[in-house]
């Protein structure tokens, strides 16, 4: 196979026409990017650390790649086994040209071009040369973490952080004049609604009780500790909270007599399983929300994933290791019921909605118009196509669906939900295919032709409606 500039990843790329051309060079190329959701590690940014080599910065907990790789027949050794890295890399690479209509192909390509410089083709031609290059660059002072951010030009990184977490690494780069970054904690509480996995759970209460200071013996100590929690993430910068559940909790009354069986349940250190979880998670969940809507912070819910499928892979590794997928759950009275609990009281912050499954965008998308209520634009937002949905194909569909029952202009634009740090090039992705989309529209007399009109949308959708949602 031979070394090629691959020439597909140019100024033309995804834009089909001068109009698409335009819209993206003159008004989204240049914009910042405000990323308001990723899994990105705090203490890389804070310490602007140096890597070995790419494998550390670029397939390290890179589930995506895992996922195609063991697809491709990929021993596990060379994916999270004790190869060397310069061997995991060249596995890559031998996987790389067989990801051709993958949307890691492109990215691949975009992020060695926008990080490294690299105008060829990823192949087991010309892995030794790119693995080399790479280490090269990063072993000198312009392709540290923090240089990674801002060579892509991103003023506002939110990371995903427990409850628990002592938040030093954001105190640490809050206090450092030299980071130009504004990295803030989100606030991550998936774990205090686990009440199905008693030992777990159980355990995890106890660490609540430890950096809280609260002593978690029933339902209202539970809720006192977390608001001491965001209080102190607020106090730290936080203004975003986040979950990930497969779908939103049932709206039961957590009665008395649950209360009770709560408390009987921490005492007895999970003897029983709890008997309603649903009521359990639906008044731990809304009394957060509350707490949230009191701080002026964003909610965001993640929904729809059926994770860690793979009991073998989960027991060997951990979770996070590329083996979740799409579920079929049913969200549309779920979400309705829990919206509007809070919008009954007044007490329903801004939210995102982020969907997985499809089938369920024209949910998602008109579920979002019942509560918004004039107090905020795009108060509540149908987000970002997500994980299997974010790319090309996926990120169409969210948005016409999105047109056809919302508004599009509102819209706050992309994320990267990632844990590598050349990931931003989604953001370009996204922009690409967004005034792609636009143009056509334009060309087809669909919408006006009107490039400043069409543009100044272009700029909202891309930094602006985050930059005002979230109060950069």
């Amino acid at each position: 196979m031979s070394v090629k500039s691959h020439s597909f990843i140019n100024d033309h790329f995804l834009l089909l026409s001068p109009v698409a051309e335009r819209l993206y060079h003159t008004y989204a190329a240049h914009q910042p990017i405000i990323d308001f959701h990723s899994h990105l590690s705090p203490a890389d940014i804070a310490t602007n650390k140096r890597f070995d080599n790419i494998s550390q910065v670029w397939l390290a907990g890179d589930h995506y790649k895992w996922r195609a790789m063991r697809t491709y027949g990929i021993p596990e050794k060379y994916i999270t086994g004790d190869a060397s890295d310069q061997e995991k890399f060249m596995a890559w690479a031998k996987t790389v040209p067989h990801t051709l209509r993958n949307p890691l192909f492109h990215w691949t390509h975009l992020e060695l071009k926008n990080s490294f410089g690299i105008d060829q083709l990823l192949n087991p031609d010309s892995g030794s040369h790119v693995y080399d290059h790479c280490n090269q660059l990063l072993a000198g002072d312009e392709h540290t973490s923090r240089k990674f951010l801002e060579k892509y030009n991103v003023v506002y990184q939110a990371t995903t952080d427990d409850p628990t977490d002592d938040l030093r690494f954001h105190q640490m780069a809050k206090n450092d004049p030299s980071c130009k970054i504004q990295l803030v904690p989100s606030f991550r509480p998936d774990k205090a609604f686990a009440i199905h996995d008693a030992a777990t759970f159980l355990v995890y209460m106890d660490s609540l009780s430890a950096v809280s200071g609260i002593q978690i013996r029933d339902m209202d100590s539970l809720l006192t500790a977390l608001q001491k929690r965001v209080d102190y993430f607020h106090s730290n910068g936080c203004s975003i909270a986040d979950h990930g559940l497969q779908q939103l909790p049932l709206a039961n009354t957590f009665t008395s007599k649950l209360d009770a069986e709560f408390k009987n349940f921490l005492s007895a250190r999970g003897a029983q399983s709890f008997s309603d979880p649903d009521a359990f998670v639906f008044h731990v969940l809304t009394s957060l929300a509350k707490m949230y809507h009191q701080r002026g912070w964003v909610q965001q819910f993640h929904l729809g994933a059926i994770r860690n499928n793979n009991s073998r892979l989960l027991k060997t590794l951990g979770a996070d290791v590329g083996v979740d997928s799409i579920g079929d759950f049913s969200h549309a009275s779920r979400l309705s019921s829990f919206l509007n609990t809070l919008d009954s009281e007044d007490t329903l912050a801004k939210t995102i909605i982020y969907n997985l499954n499809p089938a369920d965008n024209a949910v998602f998308a008109s579920m979002i118009g019942n509560f918004n209520d004039g107090s905020v634009r795009g108060k509540v937002q149908y987000g970002p196509a997500w994980w299997f949905l974010d790319q090309k194909n996926g990120m169409e569909d969210h948005m016409d669906v999105l047109s056809d029952m919302g508004l599009l202009s509102c819209f706050v634009g992309m994320i990267t939900d990632s844990r590598s740090l050349l990931s931003f090039s989604r953001h370009e992705y996204f922009r690409r295919i967004l005034c792609n989309l636009l143009a056509e529209d334009m060309l087809k007399g669909i919408i006006p032709n009107d490039e400043n009109w069409i543009g100044s949308m272009v700029e909202d959708i891309c930094f602006r409606n985050a930059k005002v949602y979230l109060n950069v």
